[in-house]
């Protein structure tokens, strides 16, 4: 007997969906949705209900992470936390990294770093932040991530509006627009003022990283973080004296950077 079916019926069946997870309309109809919710609730509805699919959270552990993380920790403290070892930070930061996690009960910590051979080809010497930073956040933290996403729908971060100029105006909900997935990106503490972190600490009991008290309002790889005077911008202190104030994460990557020296600038390495 012969085979009557319609080879275009067979095909079918075989089409990988290769659309965006989620679109602009997404983001802003989330937004709409969360407008003037508590950041607890909107957090368990995302967390619980599985809104935004596949999630992961982000952190430096940084300055005022463990504000972000107490808040994930009451909700599923196993959901995953990605955390970019970069091979630079500061030894305050990895210490009080685990210490947070021991504390809050984190079980689903994922240190991510570097390709070893990535950083024999490009960074041999260690020495790429202090002629090409761009280039070196690519390496330590945007290729890493971006290697590590493949397993998710969305990220949380710990991002908040005050922090920056170029933050002003954070959205809880964005799409990342570091490659063409469709990602979302996630806010929760966007329209949190310093004020109301301030007090969340002090309520909470939760520890503050050392490095704050001693002049460090944001904490990043230490080569590339500097103190901050009284009344500057919190994070003046990244990459003081470049033309740069995100690691790449959060914006659109950077080429691989062999040529973009500061003028003038001729490394003896």
């Amino acid at each position: 007997m012969a085979d009557t079916r319609r080879p275009e019926a067979d095909r079918r069946v075989d089409r990988i969906e290769t659309r965006p997870r989620f679109s602009e309309a997404d983001a802003i109809r989330l937004n709409n949705l969360f407008r003037g919710s508590d950041t607890r609730d909107m957090l368990r509805a995302v967390i619980r209900d599985g809104l935004a699919g596949d999630l992961a959270v982000v952190s430096s552990f940084g300055a005022e992470s463990a504000v972000l993380l107490h808040l994930v920790a009451e909700i599923d403290p196993a959901l995953p936390v990605l955390f970019l070892d970069t091979q630079k930070h500061f030894p305050e930061t990895l210490a009080y990294r685990d210490a947070l996690v021991a504390m809050l009960g984190l079980t689903g910590l994922r240190v991510l770093t570097p390709d070893p051979a990535m950083l024999a080809k490009k960074d041999d010497k260690g020495l790429r932040w202090s002629w090409d930073p761009d280039g070196c956040c690519d390496i330590r933290k945007v290729v890493p991530l971006a290697r590590a996403m493949t397993d998710f729908d969305a990220t949380i971060t710990g991002r908040k509006g005050f922090q920056s100029n170029t933050r002003a105006g954070l959205p809880r909900f964005e799409i990342d627009k570091t490659d063409h997935e469709g990602r979302l990106k996630i806010n929760p503490l966007a329209n949190w003022s310093a004020e109301t972190i301030e007090a969340w600490f002090d309520s909470h009991g939760l520890p503050r990283h050392p490095l704050v008290a001693r002049g460090y309002p944001s904490i990043g790889c230490a080569p590339c973080t500097s103190k901050v005077a009284k009344g500057e911008d919190p994070r003046s202190g990244r990459w003081k004296g470049w033309d740069k104030t995100e690691c790449g994460i959060h914006v659109p990557g950077h080429d691989d950077g062999e040529n973009n020296l500061p003028p003038g600038y001729d490394p003896a390495f």
